[in-house]
């Protein structure tokens, strides 16, 4: 592990969040959306994530100093979260019943995103708990570089 990997780490975890972020605030903004460029009401989007690197496993066996096919191949991998992509969530549509809205069927009912905004809020504050969790961990890695730097002295 390099000196700074704490530091790449925690960064690759706030992007990540703050993608979260982007993509749940979009959705916020399409709660009420009934009709997209596709045709039909917007659809719920939702980010995943995935480990980045070798994991905890091959950092330690490369930390105690063995070297495995798997440390050997992903040594050089960044470490941390990446995006492995922006995906519909499966949730059908609601149908209201509205007979006046421009939107509605023959039966008078419309169909409505698949966003409930009081989940929408719940994950908006998750997500900014998390990323707030990963500049206190870059904080405490800039203030053990900088104490150590100081007993170098």
């Amino acid at each position: 592990m390099s000196f700074f990997d704490s530091m790449d780490i925690s960064a690759s975890g706030m992007s990540a969040e703050r993608l979260r972020m982007d993509v749940t605030s979009e959705n916020l903004a399409n709660a009420q959306t009934t009709e997209t460029a596709t045709g039909g009401p917007y659809r719920r989007q939702e980010v995943v994530l995935q480990q980045a690197g070798g994991g905890f496993g091959a950092a330690l066996t490369g930390a105690i100093g063995g070297v495995t096919a798997t440390t050997a191949a992903t040594a050089a991998d960044p470490k941390g979260v990446q995006v492995a992509g922006i995906v519909d969530d499966p949730t059908p549509s609601q149908m209201v019943y509205d007979p006046g809205h421009p939107d509605a069927n023959a039966q008078g009912y419309v169909a409505m995103p698949n966003v409930n905004s009081v989940t929408e809020m719940v994950d908006l504050i998750s997500e900014q708990r998390s990323y707030e969790a990963n500049v206190t961990a870059m904080q405490s890695s800039k203030t053990l570089f900088s104490r150590t730097f100081d007993l170098l002295k």
